[in-house]
């Protein structure tokens, strides 16, 4: 095994993974970890000379469409429903000083 795993690199990503392990869990994570890490060398060993990188086993396309509008947002229908722009600057000041007045309470 040329790889050899630390002990605080065990540690490590068991903090990392959220892992409690005891003793022996971790002495087989560490020679799991080596094994991997030995197989990745092995790998590596190989003449990949001509050979395209890939990000997938199938040829994977983009599947995504073009983005058109079809139906519009609806945004002057929603609109349309709200209060005029003339009744929140008068209406509501009205609504909220007339029970002010009806208590005898001065407003400027």
């Amino acid at each position: 095994m040329a790889n050899i795993i630390s002990d605080e690199t065990i540690e490590y990503v068991g903090i990392l993974a959220k892992l409690e392990l005891n003793e022996e869990e971790k002495e087989q994570a560490k020679k799991d970890m080596g094994a991997m890490l030995d197989y990745i060398d092995k790998l590596n060993e190989l003449d990949t000379t001509g050979v395209e990188p890939m990000s997938h086993v199938f040829p994977v396309t983009n599947v995504f469409r073009e983005d058109v509008v079809t139906n519009g947002d609806g945004s002057e229908a929603t609109l349309s429903n709200a209060p005029s722009l003339d009744w929140i600057l008068t209406g509501y000041r009205h609504m909220e000083v007339m029970p002010l007045l009806s208590q005898g309470i001065q407003t400027s």
